[in-house]
């Protein structure tokens, strides 16, 4: 029986050449993606920056809605299709976009590292990647077998296959679909298949590549549901992130504990934070997580 661990874990990011977190503070942040300087909100950085003057090339100022919306200040010298950034050997495209990112989730380097150290030693893993956007976690979990990788967009799986290109990565053994998540989870519940490893990261609200209309507190728990039927007592682990919530990482552990309770291995949720540069630098927490794993 999968046992849920109540005390929460950090799981913390420091930072690579590609990317930093420079300062933070009032209700911003101050990041460093391939040495080009972005301002970006965060409401969760409620302390004082620790640097007076922040210089960026760009900064996202955001609407007036609180579920989203805004736009990025003028950025001339910004090159028009974005400049590459790496993380060991995938490389990626960094450039803003209109969600207020800019094309990968920096703070998931250390889930792209925990998910391999579950695979170590396996070249024939077959891992499942849902809502997997621009493929950075794909071309990771590629290292160790085949991958299925999920999302309705598909621009967001264009850029994940150009990703695999500028990677020197087109032949890793990805396989790239366009389909909503929930529904090809179902499906391949249907199939009888199995993964040895899956990693979420279902949206707040979205919606599929046939308008299917996706709410997080809605569908969560079918779509873990469905999940589990797709991993047995040999599988490795499960990774979900949930960003943007008001939700506690103990809920969706909580959630895990009963759909897993069947299996053996261990139940874990707590914070994705980055840490600033420098000396004292803090932790900025920035997404909740819950995973089982085999011991």
């Amino acid at each position: 029986m999968a046992d849920l661990r109540q005390d929460p874990l950090l799981m913390i990011g420091d930072g690579w050449d590609g990317y930093r977190l420079l300062d933070s503070g009032h209700g911003r942040k101050l990041e460093s993606f391939g040495g080009r300087a972005f301002i970006r909100p965060e409401p969760q950085a409620m302390w004082t920056p620790r640097q007076g003057d922040w210089q960026a090339e760009s900064e996202f100022v955001p609407g007036s809605d609180e579920d989203g919306g805004g736009r990025w200040t003028d950025a001339p010298g910004l090159p028009e299709g974005g400049w590459p950034v790496s993380w060991n050997e995938a490389t990626f495209n960094a450039n803003p976009t209109p969600f207020r990112h800019l094309g990968f989730f920096p703070d998931m380097a250390p889930v792209w590292d925990w998910m391999r150290e579950k695979l170590a030693g396996r070249d024939d893993a077959e891992t499942l990647n849902l809502f997997g956007y621009t493929g950075v976690g794909s071309l990771a979990l590629s290292r160790h077998g085949r991958v299925t990788h999920v999302d309705a967009s598909k621009k967001s799986v264009a850029q994940a296959r150009e990703n695999a290109a500028l990677s020197g990565m087109e032949d890793a053994p990805i396989r790239w679909l366009v389909d909503d998540a929930a529904k090809f989870t179902a499906r391949e519940v249907r199939r009888e298949n199995r993964y040895d490893g899956i990693i979420l990261d279902p949206p707040k609200f979205g919606r599929g590549p046939k308008n299917e209309t996706w709410r997080l507190e809605e569908g969560l728990p079918d779509l873990i549901s469905d999940c589990r039927q797709l991993l047995d007592g040999d599988s490795r682990f499960l990774f979900l992130t949930v960003y943007a919530v008001r939700m506690s990482s103990l809920a969706i552990g909580g959630l895990l504990a009963e759909v897993f309770a069947d299996l053996p291995g261990k139940i874990e949720h707590g914070d994705l934070a980055v840490r600033e540069t420098g000396e004292g630098g803090r932790l900025l927490p920035t997404a909740i997580f819950a995973r089982w794993s085999r011991d």
